[in-house]
């Protein structure tokens, strides 16, 4: 699945940006061990895939959401059907383009080329093509929340991410695996990474912040934490 392909290219920007940073090290077989034994890539690289969610302890870095919770079957508006992330997207867009042909394991402590293969692939990322198919369509899909805009009542805007962790914790993935959500009405309690329904009408907007930019926007008419 191309969701798949993201998850691991998030983990090579995480080495290409430490590689950036001078700590390259490892690859080159000549490890700069710290008290603990361990390089500072092998505990980046650690944390990226141990991290939890710091509320109930569910989810783990790169986690995804199931179609449907096995907690409960829930009832959902059928003008809403569900949408796949990987459906948003095109069939012929390959997210790891930027990285063929590269050995990263090669890469030395603060190689310019490092930097060069990270902007070229944030830069593709953030230009990735949308799935017109489902443009201007009704559509319901789970994803993690991460608030952006709030008001005395509560939050107006979130961007929704497919997996745990993105944005966050790791690297950004592609725009068109960032949903920007605008809500019909301000919802009091949405934490960071928190698991949620989100349906309404999809359109292909491009949407950029200090977490990522997203290449959809959803003007939600309905959102309901994913394990009611």
């Amino acid at each position: 699945m191309k969701i798949g392909k993201v998850i691991v290219m998030v983990v090579a920007v995480v080495v290409l940006t430490v590689l950036g940073y001078g700590l390259a090290s490892w690859f080159l077989g000549k490890p700069a061990q710290n008290a603990e034994g361990a390089t500072q890539l092998e505990q980046t690289l650690a944390q990226l895939s141990s991290e939890t969610a710091t509320t109930d302890g569910e989810y783990a870095v790169g986690d995804r959401l199931a179609g449907q919770p096995a907690k409960k079957a829930t009832e959902f508006d059928p003008a809403f059907p569900e949408l796949q992330w990987d459906n948003l997207m095109p069939a012929d867009w390959d997210p790891m383009a930027a990285f063929r042909g590269m050995n990263i394991a090669e890469l030395q402590d603060n190689d310019p080329k490092a930097q060069e293969a990270l902007e070229k692939m944030r830069k593709a990322w953030n230009d990735a093509p949308v799935n017109m198919s489902y443009t201007g369509k009704k559509i319901r899909i789970p994803g993690f929340a991460i608030p952006i805009e709030q008001s005395e009542k509560g939050v107006d805007e979130l961007l929704l991410v497919p997996y745990f962790g993105a944005c966050i914790h790791t690297p950004p993935p592609p725009a068109n695996q960032i949903i920007h959500v605008k809500l019909s009405e301000p919802q009091p309690a949405v934490g960071a990474m928190q698991a949620y329904w989100v349906w309404g009408e999809l359109t292909a907007s491009k949407f950029s912040s200090e977490l990522g930019d997203a290449a959809y926007l959803l003007t939600a008419t309905g959102i309901q934490p994913y394990d009611e």
